[in-house]
């Protein structure tokens, strides 16, 4: 993956405010930074900074991507409820249609997210 990292610098929340890290324990986001930035190279739209709950880390295994197991050669520690973790923006609002809601952390959404429900909507939705 090519990208320099003054092309992640400036990037806005759903809030239109400079993006706030989603989690540091464990490192989350495309680019293993700690937030939800994306750039072209992220096909899958890693924008949503959401808390985790059982029935989304269910519902995301059943829809073919495991976010439970542990990939250790990829430095990946497996996520439980509770975790905070940039998960692909699709799959997110896959799940809030199918009535599996997984809150949001606002200051941690990547402005994009916009692109799939309203501000007012996100807010909803917000665990802060």
């Amino acid at each position: 993956m090519s990208f320099d990292a003054e092309d992640l610098l400036g990037q806005k929340n759903v809030l239109g405010k400079p993006l706030a890290s989603c989690c540091f324990d464990p490192v989350t986001g495309y680019f293993r930074d700690g937030f939800c930035h994306t750039l072209t190279i992220d096909a899958g739209e890693h924008t949503a900074c959401v808390q985790l709950t059982g029935e989304f880390l269910s519902f995301s295994q059943a829809m073919g991507n495991d976010l439970i197991t542990p990939i250790p050669q990829f430095n990946f520690p497996g996520l439980k409820p509770g975790d905070y973790w940039c998960v692909c923006a699709a799959r997110w609002f896959q799940a809030y249609q199918a009535g599996v809601v997984a809150k949001l952390r606002l200051e941690g959404c990547h402005e994009s997210l916009l692109k799939y429900l309203p501000l007012k909507t996100l807010m909803q939705l917000a665990v802060d």
